[in-house]
């Protein structure tokens, strides 16, 4: 199992447990690496290090390989290309952030049917294994060796001196009643209990706070084309979005790593370079 193949897993994942109708219609490109798989949120589970080999993992899946994404077949042509070249351009598939991919049906099958065909575990294959029909013998019982019949008395010898008679046991005695335990004094009354204080209802939490509990969102000025689709924002206004693609404009990338850094960070937290005030730059 390489990335295409836990990409393509993760996404069927989060598909189901949020977006179960993205399972039966296409989506946008843009919803597939901002809102079903991320980098950020996925990182881990995908087991991709860098940003560039995401991104190379994504363009893969866009370009219909293995047949997991159905999709525009004058996009998929490109992206291949795109791909065979010698330096592809991994985030080329900002350029199709508005076409509409769906999920190869016949992929989505096959996944579901991978978990039946792996081996059972331990216990659970013991439990499955079939029994013998063969019945159990119990083994035969030993043979017991002939009670011996008991022997007459003889009688007694003259030499032979009488038995004693048993000794005479003393009475044990009794242990000593214990002393009467003197009269407790009475438990002191319950303190009275306080009513509880009426509290204030929770007042409802605002969008902003939602979105940002600690702060507000950074914003850039507008104006100028998007460096990630190429359109056209509104000038004279504080954004955050691109209103085209929807891209976080206030986002830049390491230019070492191509890790996402956010507002005001100095280094990069995938590689270590410092980053200076490149990133804060045009943000509040």
């Amino acid at each position: 199992m390489d990335d295409l193949d836990r990409m393509f897993r993760r996404l069927v994942q989060n598909v189901r447990a949020a977006y179960p109708d993205y399972l039966a219609r296409p989506f946008d490109v843009s919803e597939l690496y901002q809102v079903l798989v991320p980098y950020r949120h996925n990182r881990r589970e995908l087991e991709i290090e860098t940003n560039q080999d995401y991104e190379t993992a994504l363009l893969r899946l866009l370009a219909g390989e293995r047949g997991y994404l159905l999709g525009d077949p004058s996009m998929q042509q490109s992206i291949q290309h795109e791909l065979q070249s010698k330096n592809p351009d991994t985030g080329l598939f900002r350029a199709y952030a508005t076409n509409q991919v769906s999920l190869s049906p016949e992929a989505v099958r096959r996944l579901e049917q991978q978990p039946l065909t792996g081996a059972l575990p331990t216990a659970t294959a013991a439990m499955a294994a079939p029994r013998s029909l063969t019945p159990t013998i119990p083994p035969a019982p030993r043979p017991q060796p002939p009670a011996t019949p008991p022997s007459a008395p003889s009688a007694p010898s003259a030499a032979a001196p009488a038995p004693a008679s048993p000794p005479a046991f003393a009475p044990i005695p009794r242990p000593p009643a214990p002393p009467a335990a003197a009269p407790s004094a009475p438990a002191p009354a319950p303190a009275p209990v306080a009513p509880p204080r009426p509290t204030a209802a929770p007042q409802p939490a605002s969008p902003t706070d939602s979105m940002s509990p600690q702060r507000p969102l950074a914003t850039v000025e507008g104006g100028g084309p998007c460096r990630f689709c190429g359109g056209a924002l509104p000038e004279g206004r504080r954004i955050t979005f691109c209103p085209h693609c929807g891209e976080n404009l206030t986002v830049r990338h390491c230019p070492a790593c191509s890790s996402e850094l956010q507002v005001g960070w100095k280094f990069c937290t995938t590689c270590g370079r410092a980053v200076g005030d490149a990133v804060g730059q045009g943000s509040s």
